[in-house]
């Protein structure tokens, strides 16, 4: 497509906030690491929870739920929905939790809970394999949807989008630190909505769409509608919402999604003025990301259908495309050359914002891992707050270098979601109980993390062995329970940490409960009396994350049935919703934060 004056006008605007925002902050982000990593520990939670949003609304997101929706149907999406339980226990149990342990990444947690060498080097190796490696794959599967975009939208080259959209993000992103990516943040996530919202109502009424009625009753949509899997097809059923709401959501470690917390909505969480900014953070994060903005990509994915019903109909759109990179996915992007020229330009834009929010937070964050759990911990502990900077800039350039060119190799968003699943299968729990039972040691994390990784990588590589191929929920399964006996073995077969390092933990974090009750007896017998805070309130926190998953459920499936004019069941969750705020509220001012 040819961009008109005025779409090309409100996209180079765009770059140009964006580069301004990166140098106005650059001078307090290169002041301390601790600025540049964390913005002095004084954001608000709700620049925090926009911004963990626009991290998750990535360019590649509406290409994978237009994946799902095109292959599945509406309730394929319970394959991230069931996130949400994950998402609400880190609100209301992790988020405090983390912000009291005053650490400057996830990963210097390790030494704060473990003791010895083993937890430095395994601090030191999560710090290159997460920072760098895993997070090279991440961002590298959103780079590959921002190739799309662009070569349908702009007819650009995947290397010339690379080139250009690297150097913007690079820009800003070293300049100005996690301040500088909060703020672009806030800019980035009104334009990707607003962008979002207005595609969906222009593609709506498209003549081969003919508004809302034309599209649910149209004979290519209608068995796609269903918010639920058919309950009687059990080999549809178990993939789809049987496994991702038992076993998906607190056994699989996920970027954005990470039992008890992880990565960058740690990063975000650390970095907030007080316990209840990050719990606030955490809760406008998941009510945004699972109950407002679904439902633009799924009615999108949905008129795609009519548009363009097969790969045969996309590769005859776009016959200059590689036909390797022709899946469902490209379709989102597809649907996007029917909009006027103006609107375009804002599109555009909005998918860029998406695509670059995501980027520059998981380069921060990466960055992060190698300056203070790498660099700074066993390269040069002596360095200077300029030096340490300085690193982190570098790291944030080779970062973005190296997923590019991993993103050239990439076919699909799906492929690179099952791939990463399948990496943290097995590890969730871990990450769940840790805090809560004083017997899990180092050892427990690095035999989770080696075997988890081990069974990836044998499903990646079997099917070139001749064996049979294996579906990627019996993938998922089997790596879960390997993995999981795997680390309970290790940490029943070896020693804990030493009591000196448990009970530092204990008095800093105050978890409580019965899986620290070993830990305390043993203090008060050696006349070092643990301070057990004010009580357990794990079970009130159990109670809001509940409440907290009905009032988003709710909110999002009656969103969908007001969209479907079914207005009896709309009626019935909108009255739940409502309930459910109400009590979440109460049930909140309950549980204590500082």
């Amino acid at each position: 497509m040819k961009l008109a004056p005025v779409d090309l006008l409100l996209i180079f605007a765009f770059f140009g906030v964006l580069l301004t925002i990166g140098f106005r902050a650059s001078r307090k982000a290169g002041s301390s690491s601790t600025q540049f990593f964390l913005s002095g520990r004084a954001m608000p939670w709700w620049l925090l929870g926009i911004s963990m949003v626009a991290t998750t609304f990535s360019a590649d997101t509406p290409n994978l739920v237009t994946n799902i929706v095109r292959q599945q149907g509406v309730y394929g999406n319970w394959v991230w929905w069931a996130f949400l339980l994950t998402g609400m226990l880190t609100v209301f149990v992790y988020a405090k939790l983390w912000r009291r342990s005053g650490v400057m990444t996830d990963l210097e947690f390790y030494e704060l809970r473990y003791s010895g060498k083993t937890a430095a080097f395994l601090r030191g190796f999560r710090a290159i394999y997460l920072g760098v490696f895993f997070n090279i794959v991440v961002i590298a599967s959103v780079c590959l949807a921002a190739i799309k975009i662009s070569g349908v939208l702009l007819d650009l080259s995947p290397v010339t989008t690379l080139l250009i959209s690297a150097f913007i993000i690079v820009f800003y992103t070293a300049l100005g630190g996690l301040r500088g990516v909060l703020l672009t943040d806030l800019v980035q996530f009104a334009i990707a909505m607003v962008g979002a919202v207005w595609a969906a109502k222009v593609v709506l009424g498209l003549p081969q769409v003919g508004g809302l009625q034309g599209l649910l009753t149209h004979e290519n949509v209608r068995d796609r509608l269903s918010l639920f899997p058919d309950f009687s097809n059990i080999e549809m059923m178990i993939p789809v919402f049987l496994i991702p709401i038992a076993v998906q959501w607190w056994s699989v470690w996920y970027p954005g999604a990470e039992p008890g917390g992880g990565g960058y909505v740690v990063q975000r969480m650390l970095s907030a003025k007080s316990e209840r900014h990050a719990v606030g953070a955490t809760l406008l994060f998941n009510v945004a990301h699972y109950a407002l903005r679904p439902w633009p990509w799924i009615l999108v994915a949905l008129c795609s259908l009519i548009v363009f019903p097969d790969l045969d109909s996309l590769q005859t759109a776009f016959p200059n495309l590689d036909p390797s990179r022709v899946k469902d996915d490209l379709a989102y992007s597809a649907m996007l050359i029917h909009l006027p020229q103006g609107l375009l330009g804002l599109v555009v834009a909005s998918l860029m914002a998406a695509f670059m929010s995501t980027v520059a937070s998981h380069l921060n964050w990466g960055a992060s891992y190698v300056v203070n759990d790498f660099y700074k911990r066993f390269i040069t502990p002596e360095a200077s707050e300029r030096r340490l900077v300085y690193i982190g800039r570098l790291a944030t350039v080779l970062l973005m270098v190296a997923a590019g060119s991993l993103a050239l190799l990439l076919e699909s968003a799906l492929q690179a979601f099952h791939v990463l699943l399948q990496i943290g299968a097995g590890t969730g729990l871990l990450f769940i109980l840790r805090w809560f039972w004083w017997r899990i040691n180092p050892i427990s994390e690095m035999v989770a993390m080696i075997v988890s990784f081990s069974v990836a990588l044998y499903f990646v590589v079997h099917h070139h062995l001749g064996l049979p191929r294996i579906s990627d929920s019996v993938q998922l399964c089997s790596g879960v329970a390997i993995t999981t006996l795997a680390w309970v073995a290790a940490t029943l077969l070896t020693k804990p940490s030493d009591s000196a390092t448990l009970r530092s933990f204990y008095r800093l974090v105050k978890p409580g409960g019965p899986g620290w009750r070993r830990v305390i007896t043993e203090a008060r017998e050696d006349d070092d009396p643990i301070d057990d805070g004010e009580g357990w309130d794990l079970p009130q926190g159990l109670l809001c994350m509940f409440l907290g998953c009905l009032t988003v459920y709710s909110f999002l499936f009656a969103m969908g049935y007001w969209i479907y004019g079914n207005h009896v069941p709309a009626t019935i969750l909108t009255v739940v919703a409502i309930l459910g705020t109400t009590s979440l509220m109460k049930a909140w001012a309950s549980l204590r934060t500082h």
